[in-house]
C-alpha cells in the first residue's frame, strides 16, 4: 500500500454537486492499493496513520501527537493513481490492484481502521466516483508512507 497524509485544517469530498464527506482538523489520506497487498500492508498503513506524531502537544510543542492522541479527524480516499508508471507520456496502471478487488480490499481497510480507532471520527471518499477534494493543507504537512516491501514469489523479485 501506498499513502500520502495531509495535516489539514479541513478537507472535504465532493461527487457531483454533493459534498459526501467532511473533517475538520485532522488527516486526509491518499490510498493506493498494489495489487499483491495483503492484510499486513492494511496492518501497517493503519498503524502509521494513527500514531504518527504529526501535530502539536497543548503547549505548542511540534510533532509530539498522533492525530489519535489529539482525537482529531480522518478522511480517506482510495486513489489507484499512486501506482502509475510513465510509459513514455502514456500512465501505466498495472502495479494497482483490479478495481473489484481493490474495492472489496479498500473497503476491508476503512472497517478495520474504523474498529482501531473512533468511527464516528473517520469519514471516505466515493471508491471509483470522479470526485472534487478539497483540502486545506497545515503547515502544509505532507507525508508518504509505503507498506514495507516483500517479495513476489512468483517471480522471485522484489515488489512494492
Amino acid at each position: 500500500m501506498r499513502v500520502v497524509i495531509q495535516r489539514v485544517c479541513q478537507a472535504s469530498v465532493t461527487v457531483g454537486e454533493e459534498v459526501i464527506s467532511s473533517i475538520g482538523r485532522g488527516l486526509c489520506v491518499l490510498v493506493g492499493i498494489h495489487k499483491n497487498d495483503t492484510q499486513a500492508d492494511i496492518d501497517f498503513i493503519i498503524r502509521k496513520i494513527l500514531n504518527t506524531r504529526l501535530f502539536e502537544d497543548g503547549s505548542g510543542k511540534r510533532w509530539q501527537l498522533s492525530v489519535k492522541d489529539a482525537g482529531l479527524e480522518v478522511l480517506t480516499i482510495s486513489q489507484f493513481t499512486l501506482y502509475c508508471e510513465l510509459k513514455g507520456n502514456k500512465p501505466d496502471y498495472r502495479h494497482a490492484m483490479g478495481g473489484e478487488a481493490a474495492q472489496e480490499f479498500y473497503a476491508d481497510f476503512c472497517t478495520q481502521l474504523c474498529k482501531q480507532y473512533k468511527s464516528d471520527k473517520v469519514q471516505d471518499g466515493k471508491f471509483g466516483a470522479m470526485m472534487q477534494v478539497n483540502i486545506l493543507n497545515d503547515g502544509p504537512v505532507t507525508i508518504n508512507i509505503d507498506s514495507p516491501q516483500r517479495t513476489d514469489n512468483s517471480a522471485n523479485k522484489t515488489i512494492g
